[in-house]
């Protein structure tokens, strides 16, 4: 089983308009509103991949409402902890480029948080934990990382996807895969990467500091998948980029998804790779016959220093 954490989410707002005008009165031209939070876009992902999934979290309020709604009409397995306040509103403007204004979030309480902790109890091996996305101003900047050995303890498997000294702090407990961007791998080691025998190299030092797979997307370069025994690089597919929302969580589902059911890296690998193509050539998240498309066009070889 696969359990998604998102402890923020949204109702990400998306509107479309010729130009944005400051200080004046701006009509739309287009509207609409999806349930926003990384873990949810992994788990309905995932749901495209027929995937078993389960999503935890934080909801509350009217706003929380219409997300369970969202989740229930897309057949989601949604088991959010209920929360007082209302969940968060993202507003998401398209005007030529675009601007987004992002919520806070709401207040968690110690009783929500106990009742959410407690889930981590039906936990069994075999079974993974995807943590992503921003984290609510009342929990700690350690939350995801103090999760670890609630989810260890039963022996499954986790992995978080954030950046900087929150993702090294967790290597040490061996997440089952990470997925730094290019920049973010320089950050990481405060060095500049100058081709792809460095990206190679940094991306086994995370290896070697306890993530179990290495994925470094590239945008239109491609990625790399780094494991300990191999190393693959894809480059990106044929498409016009439509949406950059989500991608990265749906590489993320495509290749936990096909991990939890192969154990096969290069196999996950391009599951992965088709699914956050095949989103950022979508309005929305990608459906199933969109990621089938787009794996036709994949295409990996193995890398050699």
């Amino acid at each position: 089983m696969i359990y998604t954490v998102t402890v923020n989410p949204s109702i990400d707002y998306i509107v479309q308009l010729p130009q944005l005008t400051l200080g004046a009165v701006n009509r739309m031209s287009y509207d609409t509103k999806l349930p926003g939070g990384k873990g949810i876009n992994v788990s309905r992902i995932l749901n495209q991949l027929a995937v078993k999934n389960a999503a935890w979290g934080f909801l509350g309020g009217f706003t929380g409402d219409f997300i369970q709604q969202q989740l229930a009409a897309e057949q989601m397995t949604a088991d959010f902890t209920k929360i007082d306040a209302d969940t968060r509103i993202n507003v998401k403007i398209k005007a030529g480029e675009e601007t987004e204004i992002n919520g806070q979030g709401p207040a968690i309480s110690a009783t929500a948080l106990a009742a959410f902790k407690a889930k981590f109890d039906q936990l069994q091996v075999g079974d993974i934990v995807v943590m992503s996305g921003s984290l609510p101003p009342t929990l700690p900047e350690s939350f995801y990382r103090d999760l670890i050995p609630l989810i260890k303890a039963h022996g499954a498997d986790f992995v978080i996807d954030t950046t900087g000294q929150a993702l090294l702090d967790t290597l040490s407990a061996q997440p089952l895969v990470i997925k730094p961007n290019h920049h973010e791998l320089a950050a990481l080691f405060n060095v500049e990467l100058t081709g792809d025998a460095d990206i190679v190299k940094y991306g086994r030092k995370l290896l070697d500091l306890g993530a179990k797979h290495v994925l470094v997307s590239m945008a239109g370069d491609g990625a790399f998948l780094i494991t300990p025994d191999q190393v693959y690089k894809s480059t990106a597919p044929k498409g016009t980029v439509i949406n950059s929302v989500g991608a990265g969580d749906s590489m993320i589902a495509g290749f936990v998804g096909t991990f939890s059911q192969t154990h096969d890296p290069l196999q996950s690998f391009e599951t992965g790779l088709a699914c956050g193509s095949a989103t950022a050539f979508s309005e929305d998240l990608a459906n199933q016959a969109k990621i089938a498309e787009v794996r036709q066009s994949i295409h990996i070889d193995t890398y050699h220093n």
